[in-house]
Order: structure tokens, then sequence, then C-alpha cells
């Protein structure tokens, strides 16, 4: 039930946000005067410049602030970064979350990457950004219990509120923020049900309101500094007007906030100043506190992305900081669609006072009109590319560069804007440099819009519409407006474009939804097989074996250089291990794969995955989750002649006395015995009352065993135990898949072919043999205490069904080197559902995971 919660509430919240953003909308109309654009244009530039430099060392010294929050955090998890890191992931993160927080690009990318090349791993960092917006909301806690009672603010019967004041909503804030304190002060840990979080100590808890009050204290200063003189109003009064409406703004679902906090603010404000000097205040608010620091930040990105400064000259930045280039897409996409959002702004809004008769003396008039029209095009063209800069496709970047080239060109055509031309031509400057960061080869419209996106979209037209209404009042309902070409038909120009902005988005939404669906085979042929053979052959990884099980679906690249195995249980689309190939080619599938499980509301899921791709999952947006503990024996070191294998020497000892021995039977001599195999694993399965299982894991099939060596523990023609083999390219590494024994074979005698195996690999010149995952296991050092429990649970009580615990120590006789394999997924609320998804999967079925036989017998990936 939660998991169909929150896919109802992903789908109804982009609509909210369109509803709060069309209200903001009516209420700025009914609150401005008639005729009000030029007065908004007067006092904007009327705008002392005392002011406006009061307003940028406000700025400047509350994004410093935001340091605080990574500090504390990086406290409360016991790691240890350089300020300048911490410093650097505050700072860019909140550049990008305060413009487009909370539906399109949020700040915790920027932590992941500039974290994780640190040295933090993915669930540290995640409890990190956890606590940064912990202590954000903690001190505007603090905040609004003391200034919504200490200077009470009346409000709007309009607004038909259950309360008419802030007294009531401060002794909310009051009453939750000691509540919070008292769990804090009672002990560690919060638990609720199977959930435990850790909770900071108060002193922790104290630094984190400090900071925040900072941060929203200077915030707030900087605005204030911008209200018209004519505002008879102190600081400790505007601080609740403030603190509703930067929450409204949050609670609103649209980008930044954009139209919600401002429509709030002269709400409340409108009575005491003049409405369009207020709203002047606010524009110049949102530049210097939101735009400029974006700017800033895509700048340095841009910068340290292109350029290869020497190690000397970049001592003093810190080592996550000199990896910007890993977020340039999330901050670049960000950029993109401001930039396009300020065409279609511009595009909306008469030209500047003098400036089309400049431009007038040196062009036609045609080609103004054309301009203006197609910059409008433009501006929504960059909306629709900034999602694909995000997703990291070379044509976005490539069609980006050329839309805000011509978006340059365009500006001063159609009205000498030198100022927006500034802002596309630096966004321009800040993308070239970091090409090789757009790597992935894909259509642009090659997956759907999320219902966020699309809303963002749709609100950025609504806001170019209602500016046109606004900035034309009278013309923009006259019907000669439409079709009228001359020098100042500005109306006329506005309007064209923004039907055109907006008929260019309704094409391509069109274009979406007539696109027909790909049908995706839900088994391989067995051509597919043979072509991923070759990559099975070079792959170092002899997991990629698995390909030839035949019972998941393939995903190729599009230069048939790696691919990928998946299967699907309910809403989880789930792939097995990393992808298999070059690197170009891992990239590109593990993409294909998310957008292919978004296209059909599935959730991506990659199962044992490796450590070192923990970054390619970050920009997937996939938190890691342990699922245990690969076992590799270094063959160059093992040797039987030692204590700790003295066990496995004598039973070696035991079974060659006995007249046993190893053989290893090639591909072509496994058919001749495959009856013989046949009758230990059904011997096998009815000992242990279990069934076969698949996907992950070993099954027995004759055609698929032929395929392998098959090594085998037989005295004379009697076969009594047996292991096919995977070998690994350039011998990096040996494993076994199936491995089965009669009930009545010797003792020991799977440490006999063990041991032999390992030998006999060590002879062979591999290095490492691969025993494979002991599930569940290790989670006394698991990095996520909420998973670390849960595993212990099925730890302790699965042991019926899957032996966890005998498997590991079974294991472990063989002094391996422990790796840690891990589920990367969407995690938070949908994990559990994923997990009995993935278990389902294996096991062949629902019935299966609980049942020793199976109810069905395991086929196929649909």
């Amino acid at each position: 039930m939660g998991t169909r919660v929150l896919a109802w509430l992903r789908r109804v919240l982009p609509l909210a946000g369109i509803a709060f953003f069309a209200l903001a909308l009516w209420v700025l109309h009914e609150a401005l005067p008639v005729d009000s654009y030029r007065d908004v244009v007067d006092a904007l530039g009327a705008l002392p410049g005392a002011r406006l430099a009061a307003a940028l060392v406000f700025t400047m010294i509350g994004y410093a602030v935001l340091t605080g929050y990574d500090l504390l955090a990086l406290r409360h998890i016991g790691e240890r970064v350089p300020l300048r890191d911490a410093a650097g992931a505050a700072m860019l993160s909140g550049a990008l979350g305060n413009n487009l927080g909370n539906t399109l690009l949020t700040g915790s990318a920027v932590r992941f990457w500039l974290y994780t090349a640190v040295g933090l791993s993915a669930p540290q960092i995640t409890r990190l950004v956890l606590l940064c917006s912990l202590g954000f909301w903690l001190g505007y806690l603090f905040l609004g219990a003391f200034f919504f009672l200490a200077a009470p603010l009346a409000l709007p019967p309009a607004l038909h509120l259950l309360v008419t004041g802030t007294r009531p909503l401060g002794a909310l804030c009051g009453l939750v923020l000691l509540g919070w304190i008292a769990l804090c002060a009672r002990g560690r840990e919060l638990g609720l049900g199977p959930w435990h979080f850790r909770l900071p100590s108060l002193r922790l808890t104290a630094g984190q309101i400090v900071v925040a009050c900072g941060d929203l204290g200077l915030m707030a200063a900087a605005l204030y500094v911008l209200l018209p003189a004519s505002v008879d109003l102190g600081f400790a009064a505007f601080m609740p007007v403030f603190l509703i409406a930067l929450v409204a703004g949050n609670a609103s679902q649209v980008p930044g906030g954009l139209g919600v906090f401002e429509a709030v603010i002269v709400l409340l404000l409108g009575p005491r100043v003049d409405s369009r000097a207020l709203l002047a205040a606010l524009l110049a608010f949102r530049a210097v506190y939101l735009l400029l620091p974006l700017l800033v930040a895509a700048a340095v990105v841009g910068l340290r992305g292109g350029v290869r400064l020497a190690p000397t000259g970049t001592a003093w930045l810190g080592r996550g900081v000199r990896t910007l280039a890993g977020v340039a897409p999330q901050m670049l996409a960000g950029l993109a669609f401001v930039s396009g959002a300020v065409l279609l702004m511009s595009g909306a809004l008469p030209a500047a006072v003098g400036r089309l008769a400049l431009v007038e003396r040196l062009f036609a008039l045609p080609v103004i009109e054309a301009s203006h029209f197609v910059a409008s095009l433009i501006g929504a063209a960059l909306l629709v590319v900034a999602r694909g800069l995000q997703r990291r496709l070379d044509a976005a970047w490539l069609i980006a560069c050329g839309l805000l080239g011509a978006g340059v060109l365009l500006s001063l055509l159609k009205g000498w804007d030198y100022e927006e031309a500034g802002l596309l031509g630096l966004a321009l400057l800040a993308l070239l440099p970091v090409r090789r960061q757009f790597y992935r080869r894909s259509a642009l419209f090659d997956s759907a819009f999320t219902p966020a996106w699309t809303a963002s979209f749709l609100i950025v037209l609504g806001a170019m519409a209602g500016l046109t209404v606004f900035a034309h009042r009278q013309a923009a309902w006259a019907a000669q407006s439409w079709w009228q070409f001359a020098w100042h038909a500005e109306a006329s120009r506005s309007l064209r474009g923004t039907v055109g902005a907006i008929g260019l988005f309704m094409l391509l939404a069109l274009r979406q939804l007539i696109r027909p669906p790909r049908a995706e085979a839900p088994t391989p042929a067995g051509s597919d097989i043979e072509r991923a053979s070759p990559l099975v052959e070079r792959s170092r990884w002899t997991y990629a074996n698995l390909v030839y099980r035949a019972d998941k679906s393939l995903l190729f690249s599009a230069a048939g250089d790696a691919f990928l195995m998946y299967g699907r249980h309910g809403r989880s689309w789930i792939a097995m291990g990393d992808p298999i190939g070059s690197e170009p080619g891992v990239r590109e599938l593990a993409w294909r794969f998310r957008e292919l499980s978004d296209r059909s509301d599935g959730w991506c899921v990659f199962f044992e995955v490796r450590p070192q791709r923990r970054a390619l999952y970050a920009e997937l947006g996939l938190s890691l989750t342990p699922l245990g503990e690969e076992a590799r024996v270094e063959l160059a070191k093992f040797t039987l002649d030692t204590a700790v294998h003295r066990d496995l020497r004598q039973a070696r000892a035991h079974l060659l006395r006995g007249g046993w021995r190893f053989e290893i039977l090639p591909c072509e001599a496994v058919p001749q015995v495959l009856p013989a195999l046949a009758a230990i694993s059904q011997s096998w399965l009815e000992s242990k009352a279990t069934h076969e299982k698949g996907f992950s894991n070993a099954s027995f099939e004759g055609r698929y065993l032929s395929r392998f060596p098959v090594a085998v523990v037989r005295r004379e023609d009697e076969i009594v135990a047996f292991a096919n083999l995977w070998l690994g390219a350039g011998h990096e590494e040996l494993s076994v898949d199936l491995m089965r024994h009669r009930p009545d074979a010797p003792s020991g005698t799977m440490d006999f072919l063990f041991a032999e195996l390992l030998l006999w690999g060590r002879t062979q010149g591999f290095a490492w043999f691969n025993f494979g995952m002991a599930p569940l296991s290790g989670f006394e050092q698991a990095e996520v205490p909420l998973w670390s429990r849960v595993g212990s649970f099925v730890y302790r009580h699965a042991e019926h069904f899957y032996n966890f615990e005998g498997l590991r120590h079974y294991k472990a006789k063989f002094d391996p080197v422990w790796t840690p394999l891990y589920l990367a997924s969407p995690g938070g609320v949908v994990l559990a559902p994923i997990i009995v998804d993935v278990t389902a999967l294996i096991a062949g079925g629902l019935g299966g995971v609980v049942s020793k036989h199976a109810r069905r017998p395991l086929r196929g990936a649909a």
C-alpha cells in the first residue's frame, strides 16, 4: 500500500505545483494595478547601488554559512573531510537546490559526487544529506517559534485559513522542536517498528539550529535590505512574513518556489507598501541570491572541467573540489533550464527603453520579428534539452551549445538585450569545456519526461503567458495585435512568441504520446546468446557466463560492445550484476536500463554489483544496499601446507587413500556423463528437500552444462560429486557455478573437490578463485544500520530455508578475501518490495520464497 501511495504522490504533486503556480499568478495579477509594468521596471532601475551591494554581501556570507550544515553532519557520521571540500559541496549544492530544488534537480547529487571523491560511501552520504535537511528545518522551527510568537502577524482573511494569526503556528513550531530535542536527550536511537535512526546529540542539535538560524537570517536580510524605504517594518516584524513565504515556496512543488514565494510576500506586505516597488525588490532578490550563485557555480564547474591545472596550481583545492566535472551535467542542466526560462520571459516583455531604436537603425523589421520569434522557440527548446543534459546525452550537449550560441546572437538582434546575451554566453562557456561528461549516445526523446519535468515546463510557459498579459494588458486582448507587424508593435511580437513556444512544447508532448511502445523480448533468442558469447569470453568477471542459462533478457549497447542481463518481477526491473563489456558500453546500458524501467513505471534495480561502480549508480539516482560478501581466494598465495588448511589437507589425503581422484572433463566429454550428473543432482535436491532456483543461482540443465568443463570426483567410473567451471578472460578469475554431490559421498568430498580445484587453478596461472557471495554476511560492519538490522533478522530466521550462516563458515575455511556486493536501487520505502521481488525472481515465484518446493518452474524474465 505504501508504494501505491508513493506512486500516486509522484503523479499528483506535480499537478499540485501547477495549481499553486496558477494561484500565485492570480494573486499577483490582482495585487498589481493596471499598466504597472513600466513602473516595476522603473522601480527596479531605481534600486540604490548600496542596497544591492548589501544584498550581495549578505548572499556571500549566507552561502559560506551553508558549510556549517555539512561540517556538523560529517561530525555526526564520524568522518573527517577537508574544510575546502565541505565548503565546495555545501555552496554548490545550495546554488543548485535553491533554484531548482524539490522538483527537477537537487543538491544531493552534488554532495554525492564530491563526497564520493573524498572516500565517503553512498550510505554515509545519504545520512549526511538527511542531516543537512534536518538541520535546516530545526532552524526554521526555532525561528518560527520565536518570531511567530514574539512578533505575531495577522494573516489575510482571503486565505480562509483555520487561524487568523501566527501565534498558533509559533506554538506548533515550538512543540515540534521541543519534542525533537526531548528525543535527542532521551537516547541515541529512535525506533519505529523495524526502522531505527541514530539521533544526533544535544550539542550537535544545538549547532544545527545555530547554523540554520544564520542561514535563514542572512537570506531574509538579503531581501530586507532591498525593500523600498517606504516599508515601515522592522526586521523582526519582517521575519514572520519571510518564513511563511519560504515554507509556501518549498511546499508548492514549483522549482525554486518561483512565483509562489513572491505572491505570498506581496499578499502579506501589499497593504504596507506599493506592490510595484515590492515586486521590483523581489526580482532583485531572486537575481542576487538565487540566479547569481548558480551562474558562478556553473562557471566554476565548467572551468574546472575543461582546464587541467597542474597539481601545484590547485593545491589549495580539495580532492573533491578538483573533481567538479562529475557534477557538470547536474549544474549545467539547471543553468540551461534557467537560460531557457530567461529567454521566454524576455520574449514576453517589451524591449528596454531606447534599445529598440538602436536596433532599428541597424537591421530591417523582418530581422527583428524573426529574431524575437525564434528566440522564444529556442527558450522552449532549452527547457527540453536541459533534461537531456541531466541524462548526460551527447546529442543534448551538442544541441544545447547550438541553441545557446544562437540565443546570444538573437538576444542582441531582437532588442539589444546584452544582459540576457551575457547570461547565455556564460552558460555556453561553462558547457563547452565539459564535452567528455556527456558520453551517452542516445536519442533526446528516447525516454518519456517525468511528471516533475513536464510540470516545470508548463509552469515556465505559464509564467511567460502571464508576463505577456501583465506587460501588454490592453493590447493583449486586441484582435489586431496577433498579425500586426511594426517597429513598436511589441505586444504582437510577445503574443506570437508565447504562442510559438507553447506550440513547440505541444508538438513535443504529442510526439511523446503517439510514439509506439518498445517491445522487449522476455527471453533471449539463440542468436542473442551467441552475440553475447565473444563479450563473455573477453570478460574477466566469470558471472558473465550466466548469460548461457537463457533465462534472462539481454540488452546490448548500440556498438555491440557490451550487454546487460535482466529479469522482471512485480514492478522491479532487475539487472544481474554490472553490465559486461567496454566502459562506454557499460555506461550506456546502465542509463538505457534505467530509462527502460522508467517507461514502464518500474523500479530500476542492479543485483550483486561491485563498489567500483558506485559513482555510475549515483548518476542514475540509485543508492547501494549491502547484500553480502563475495569470497575470492588469491591463488598465488594458496597452499595446503599451512596450519589454517590442515582440515583440507587431511580430507584430501583421506580420499586419495580411498582411491578417489579429481578430474576435469573437457566440454566435449560432458554429454557422455550427463545421466550420471543428473542422478547426482536429483538426489542432492531430494536430500535438501529443496528445488531448483534461477536468475543468479545455478540449476541443472544438460545443454547449459555442456558448454563448460566439469570437475568431478570419481573412483573408476563412479562419480559422486561435480562442479562446472567458469574460466575468466586473461586467467583473471576461476569460479564454479553448479556444485552438487551424492548424499552417500565420502566425508570431505567437497573439501577435496575445492582443494584440488584451487591447486589446479594455481598451476594454470589463474589469479583468483571466486567462491561467490555469502548472502547477508558481514553485517557487523555494514554501512547502513537499518539494512543491517533487517539483514540480521533474515540471517537469524531464514537459516531453515537457506543455511546462510553455514555457507559463510564453509567458504571462510579457504581463507578468502571478502569483498562487499550491493543492491543498487531507488532505496527508501520501496526497498522492502524490491527485496521481495528479487527473492521471488530467484526462487521462481513468491511461493518459492518460503517453500522448499517450487510452485512453478522458473522460466524467462517476463
